[in-house]
């Protein structure tokens, strides 16, 4: 069977799966966001941005396929769709959609049987954190109220993908009525006081594109009474970033997963040396 061999990928997570899946060698081209795996931005030419992108520049790296995610990406595909170039579009909002996507760029370039062993490996992880947290179940342990924030201005609460990484390392999510929504406009907020009002014990920020700035989160009007916020000190209000968290690629599991899960262990730790304020 012939598989495609010049793959244009306008997803930092496309680019991502495909490095472990062994076939770089095909990558064409990738998305000027790309973070992992860091040595892609020095190995491959950079030819869009996200949500932006110029036809001629991505043809110009002669792609047999583009792959994208998301609606955002929409427009720039019909375009490559009508210049004769095959496209495989994922917009994945869960866990389940990182394993699929995982099997079919598998299935795309031939390497099946590294994309079987990736996708076994990614569940076997998400396994092991389910029976951690539920092992803290029957030990009678709370599970702690997490707070994510993807986005301060407005205030833009998180995605499904995050709902579920968060109850997979043993917490709540703060807002999981809102991470059911694919779209961002619906997580917004419209009162920054809804959050204070729920108290989180535990708050992660992932604002996509720059710093989070726990600084300016504790200070926000009516937040000095939320758990989280009072233990500051504690650790309890991290980052974790956006290429690690908000990319539904295998990092979600590789990296953002044990970043929540170790700030919820330290959560469990300092409850139980009464350290909490």
């Amino acid at each position: 069977m012939s598989h495609y061999q010049r793959i244009a990928c306008l997803c930092t997570e496309a680019v991502e799966t495909l490095y472990l899946l062994g076939a770089k060698d095909l990558i064409a081209g990738i998305s000027g966001f790309t973070v992992y795996p860091p040595e892609a931005r020095q190995d491959k030419p950079k030819i869009s941005g996200f949500s932006s992108g110029k036809l001629e520049k991505i043809l110009a790296v002669e792609p047999d396929l583009v792959v994208a995610f998301s609606s955002l990406q929409s427009d720039i595909l019909k375009d490559v769709a009508a210049a004769g170039v095959d496209i495989q579009h994922f917009n994945h909002h869960d866990l389940a959609g990182v394993l699929r996507m995982v099997r079919v760029l598998g299935s795309l370039t031939g390497k099946d049987a590294a994309a079987q062993t990736l996708a076994a490996s990614l569940q076997a992880t998400m396994d092991a954190a389910r029976a951690e947290a539920a092992a803290n179940d029957a030990a009678g342990l709370p599970r702690p109220l997490v707070y994510f924030e993807e986005w301060n201005d407005p205030i833009i609460t998180g995605i499904g993908w995050v709902g579920e990484l968060i109850a997979l390392a043993g917490g709540r999510d703060a807002f999981a009525e809102l991470a059911v929504h694919k779209r961002a406009k619906e997580r917004i907020l419209a009162d920054h006081r809804e959050v204070a009002a729920r108290a989180p014990d535990l708050i992660v920020g992932s604002w996509c594109g720059k710093r989070f700035r726990p600084e300016t989160v504790i200070e926000r009007e009516g937040w000095q009474q939320v758990p989280a916020v009072q233990n500051y000190e504690r650790g309890h209000i991290i980052e974790i970033k956006s290429a690690d968290i908000l990319a539904p690629g295998p990092t979600l599991l590789t990296r953002g997963l044990p970043q929540l899960q170790a700030l919820i262990r330290q959560w469990h730790a300092d409850r139980a040396a009464g350290a909490l304020a």
